[in-house]
């Protein structure tokens, strides 16, 4: 058993314990007991993403989760309908680098839980039918409506990505997908996708609650061990995208103000400076003390409301400033204030004190993770799946602890040139 233990400024550092081994079908397991609480978290995660999708194919990844909760061929059933009554917590979620599904209940269901995961991993589209396809279809499309298509700048993170990866990057189209692929997807390419991509050996298992480690192994072999290995699949990872100059884009829609977003692609996930831009996101725009928070929002009255945030991704990440302009005032007046507070902390440097700042944000991030079974199996699975070690988390807090501000500034200098970027602005339809 190994222990995930962390030093932090914090007085009682907390472990994770767990072991990890593999099935002989490629399965990574990790077992975390916690005897605290009477329940259970089975989590799992698969190493596909919306970036995984072909050429005229997009929003599969998210369909196919939907279909994942409509049964499978030794329980073909609603995914809800044997767990809902037993109070379980369960769902499901996917983006552009991963799928997870999850179950929360009570630890003498078990059994139940496993059973049905392992059910959908090996034997789903034995039950899939034209019938699931096409109300899962619909279901997707209605979300695209009601988080992307009618929203007030629904359409903002649609339009960050095309703009900031070009046609043809795993990254250019948004995981949900566009509406006429969606409505294409054919019975035959639907299992094709389940078939390339959803093997034990491109998943990750993670047990973490109250239950006794040998009965759990027996249980995971149980029910797990039958599941066919599959061909190994390729994920092709692109080159990283580099901006030669500046690019702005304008839209138009039905929205009351004008919002501006500026984009950098900047390091990927856990590669050198992708923690120091979380810093310096924080310094920048975290609380009514950051800097750009005090001058567009307080001093100048500019804006309504200013984020900035880096947006750690597997393959290549983007940092994102946004701001919404206050009643009165135009996107290009907030650009410029941006612009004006961006080279005077280039200027003068991010201080030891807004880094620590940040850092303490981080930590209470962090450790807020641990709280409960759930945030503790699905930080192990993410570590496992992007790195291989389920105990990662002490070297990934490790990245913010050793963070000076002479790192972040660096980072500042070489990732967010002012002249290498995209400038996305939404404004209000013409009357």
């Amino acid at each position: 058993m190994l222990t995930l233990a962390l030093n932090s400024a914090f007085a009682s550092a907390p472990s994770i314990p767990f072991s990890k081994y593999e099935l002989p079908n490629g399965l990574d397991v990790t077992l975390s007991p916690d005897h605290s609480v009477p329940f259970v978290c089975v989590n799992v995660w698969y190493d596909v993403g919306s970036k995984d999708e072909v050429a005229g194919r997009s929003g599969f990844a998210h369909l196919f989760e939907h279909l994942m909760f409509n049964g499978s061929k030794h329980a073909d059933v609603d995914f809800f309908t044997p767990l809902q009554p037993l109070g379980a917590r369960l769902n499901g979620s996917t983006n552009l680098d991963r799928t997870n599904y999850y179950e929360c209940l009570p630890a003498e269901q078990l059994p139940l839980a496993l059973f049905l995961e392992a059910d959908r991993m090996g034997w789903l589209t034995e039950a899939l039918t034209p019938e699931k396809l096409s109300n899962q279809k619909e279901v997707v499309r209605n979300e695209r409506r009601q988080n992307y298509d009618n929203p007030p700048y629904g359409h903002a993170w649609l339009e960050l990505l095309a703009n900031t990866f070009p046609v043809g990057h795993p990254y250019h189209i948004a995981t949900i997908g566009k509406h006429e692929e969606i409505d294409a997807a054919s019975l035959e390419d639907v299992k094709a996708f389940f078939h390339k991509w959803y093997l034990p050996n491109n998943a990750s298992l993670v047990l973490s609650g109250d239950f006794d480690e040998a009965e759990a192994k027996a249980l995971v072999e149980r029910y797990f061990g039958p599941v066919a290995r599959g061909p190994q699949p390729e994920h092709v990872r692109p080159a990283p995208v580099v901006f030669t100059e500046e690019k702005r884009a304008r839209f138009t829609d039905k929205v009351p103000f004008e919002k501006v977003w500026m984009v950098w692609p900047t390091p990927a996930l856990f590669e050198p400076g992708d923690a120091d831009l979380d810093l310096l996101a924080s310094a920048l725009a975290a609380g009514k003390e950051s800097r750009l928070y005090t001058a567009l929002v307080h001093d100048l009255q500019l804006a309504q409301d200013v984020t900035a945030y880096q947006g750690s991704q597997a393959w290549q990440s983007t940092f994102v400033i946004s701001a919404t302009a206050s009643e009165g005032h135009t996107g290009d007046e907030l650009v410029a204030a941006i612009d004006k507070v961006l080279a005077e902390a280039k200027l003068a440097g991010v201080t030891d004190a807004e880094v620590e700042v940040g850092r303490t944000a981080y930590e209470v991030q962090f450790f807020g993770n641990l709280s409960s079974i759930q945030g503790k199996a699905d930080l192990l699975n993410s570590y496992n799946t992007r790195t291989g070690d389920p105990g990662y988390l002490s070297k990934d807090l490790g990245r913010y602890k050793s963070a000076t501000a002479a790192t972040v500034n660096a980072a500042f200098a070489e990732w967010l040139p002012p002249d290498k970027r995209l400038v996305v602005t939404f404004g209000p339809e013409a009357k």
